[in-house]
């Protein structure tokens, strides 16, 4: 078992790849070894995702149907949100990151990850202002 933390820092909505960083922790952590990478977000109005990583259009394309699906607080189909307090993209970031995932499970196989040829580990700010975002990582062998 080994576990670290990484910092992601994001510059508003959009998809923040971390695959080499985690793929990295598992290569020294594993040893070789098969397990499970556990990936935990520690917020709130963010999420992670795994996505293609090939095309940069797929990301541009999530990232716009979501801003669709969810506009923010200040666009007249939000009027009913009660949580405005923290600004206009505050809750509708709670509620993109309620319909993706805080955790990811990702099987590591001979000490690496198992992931598809295209796909990669992002987190997925929707918030507009930058932040700093914490991702825990836990390897369990």
């Amino acid at each position: 078992m080994a576990q670290t933390s990484i910092e992601i820092r994001t510059q508003g909505p959009g998809l923040y790849e971390f695959t080499d960083q985690a793929a990295s922790f598992v290569r020294a952590a594993a040893a070789g070894a098969d397990g499970l990478l556990t990936c935990f977000l520690r917020h709130t109005s963010a999420s992670l995702v795994i996505q293609e990583n090939a095309d940069p259009d797929v990301r541009r394309d999530l990232n716009a149907f979501f801003e669709r699906l969810v506009p923010d607080g200040d666009d007249p189909s939000m009027a009913w949100l009660a949580h405005t307090a923290e600004g206009p993209d505050d809750m509708p970031a709670h509620i993109k990151a309620a319909l993706t995932a805080v955790s990811l499970s990702v099987p590591v196989t001979a000490g690496g990850l198992a992931l598809g040829t295209w796909q990669g580990l992002y987190v997925f700010e929707h918030r507009r202002a930058p932040h700093s975002r914490q991702v825990v990582l836990h390897l369990s062998r």
